[in-house]
């Protein structure tokens, strides 16, 4: 193995970046090259990504690493289930609807008339969420854009063809649509017939690892890349990448990727098809590898990072390290809200939505910024352990410890109380687990990297920092885990 650089785009649903990877024997680091926002913007009451600004973002970017010096190759993640659409000469067909857009409200059930829902699920293995891939598409296929669509290439496929020219749908992404066949690792032809879309929009699939091909003569020029720049699909579903960091020492661990969504699962070798595991809202992805991410999507610091922009745009002088700190010092479990609870899926007021979710459940109304920060993370702790207990009950997989990465590993709180709420240690870090993931696909599709995931999470544990966090007391039958409990008696769990 030789050292390289490559430069990962990591775009999350409220901000992007894009790092410059070094990788090499025994050596794994990430520089930022460029940060950029990731508003979404309201049109005639429909809200879209703004995937024109995201693009010339990372045009900027890859300006700056050619600037800084040479790459091998170019990678890309996002968040999943977002789409552009191309007409027949490759045009992009307006800026994808978002998926926290209402557009979908109602249409699982006309989904739902046509296929059953057991079916779906055995098929797909994904969770029936109001803004999978399969809803959106049929809520726009009476519309004259989606007639004249001709490919259909999620958020990272679609900024690649942009790059390279080459469509095709990598399969972490694609797995999660509810338009994939989980166990026979392809398009679900007849599931894709049955909701009303025609299969030709669905582009070739291909792996993780796989190299596209080289960029863009204009763009390799444009960006002062050299001509030699590959681009490589990575593990595009950025939860996807994110797994492939976790830094596990051995089998049967249970990670929760944890930003504006907490991703809490583990990694099986075949999907959980059952019908239990259907009706608990548990999803097969498909990870690296052939491996299956066995999850449940918690709303996750969504609910924070809205209230604090909330706050913010009332023009409070708000600062999270201090509020942190403030709620860290409050009584905890005073008030729980479900953060999976719909209403809170929408952008908008989340402090009055949390405070009349407390209301109506007859708990104490959190009374400024602290309380409702307090609120939010014993809430999300709540939630947290909750999908680990079902997912060690529905896998038959037990767990030990909780790996946290991601963003909300750096929450301190968070993880303590995840702890606690679990009764198991957790082991948070890296902060930076998707864009690692995403780096070391690249460098192992070049012969930089260790060539299987062990070999790739051990490069991990030995250069990334992690901490460890045991639960604050050993439990009993009035000790702090049976306050959790009861806690989630109160919102009926």
């Amino acid at each position: 193995m030789t050292r390289l650089f490559v430069a990962a785009v990591d775009l999350g649903a409220s901000a992007g970046r894009v790092m410059v990877g070094d990788v090499g024997p025994e050596r794994l680091s990430l520089h930022e090259a460029h940060r950029f926002g990731n508003r979404p913007v309201t049109v005639n009451g429909t809200i879209h990504t703004d995937v024109l600004h995201l693009y010339g973002e990372v045009l900027e970017a890859l300006r700056l690493v050619a600037a800084a010096g040479p790459v091998a190759s170019v990678g890309i993640d996002s968040w999943a289930v977002d789409y552009g659409l191309l007409d027949a000469d490759g045009g992009l067909l307006g800026n994808p609807v978002h998926y926290r857009d209402s557009r979908t409200t109602g249409v699982a059930d006309l989904v739902l008339a046509r296929i059953d829902a057991d079916e779906l699920y055995a098929t797909t293995g994904i969770a029936r969420l109001p803004f999978n891939t399969i809803f959106q598409l049929v809520a726009a296929a009476r519309t004259a854009q989606f007639a004249a669509a001709r490919t259909m290439l999620l958020i990272p496929d679609l900024l690649a063809y942009w790059l390279t020219g080459e469509p095709g749908a990598e399969v972490t992404n694609a797995s999660t649509t509810q338009l994939y066949d989980v166990s026979n690792r392809c398009w679900a032809t007849p599931i894709i017939e049955r909701a009303g879309l025609p299969t030709g929009l669905f582009p070739p699939l291909r792996q993780a690892g796989q190299v596209i091909g080289p960029l863009r003569p204009d763009v390799s020029a444009g960006c002062g890349l050299d001509p030699s720049v590959r681009q490589v699909a990575v593990a595009s579903h950025d939860t996807a990448s994110a797994v492939v960091a976790v830094p596990a020492a051995r089998p049967g661990f249970c990670y929760i990727s944890c930003g504006t969504w907490s991703l809490v699962g583990v990694e099986l070798d075949r999907p959980v098809l059952t019908r239990a595991s259907r009706l608990a809202q548990f999803t097969n992805e498909t990870g690296v590898d052939g491996t299956v991410r066995y999850l449940r999507n918690v709303m996750g610091l969504w609910l924070l990072q809205e209230s604090m922009r909330t706050w913010v745009a009332a023009g409070l002088a708000v600062d999270l390290d201090a509020l942190l700190d403030e709620a860290a010092g409050l009584p905890p479990l005073r008030s729980v809200v479900d953060p999976d609870d719909l209403e809170f899926l929408p952008p908008g007021d989340m402090p009055a939505r949390i405070a009349a979710a407390c209301e109506r459940t007859g708990q104490p109304v959190p009374d400024g910024p602290g309380p409702t920060i307090r609120c939010v993370l014993d809430s999300l702790a709540l939630a947290h352990w909750r999908a680990v207990d079902q997912v060690q009950r529905l896998s038959g997989q037990a767990v030990d410890a909780v790996h946290i990465v991601g963003g909300g590993s750096r929450n301190s709180l968070l993880c303590q109380l995840t702890s606690d709420a679990c009764g198991l240690p957790v082991l948070a870090g890296p902060a930076e687990a998707t864009a690692l993931g995403n780096v070391l696909i690249q460098a192992r599709a070049l012969g930089a990297a260790p060539a299987d995931l062990a070999g790739l999470r051990a490069l991990v544990r030995a250069t990334q920092p992690v901490r460890r966090f045991e639960p604050s007391e050993s439990s009993g039958s009035s000790g702090p885990v049976s306050r959790w409990r009861a806690a989630a008696r109160r919102l009926g769990w």
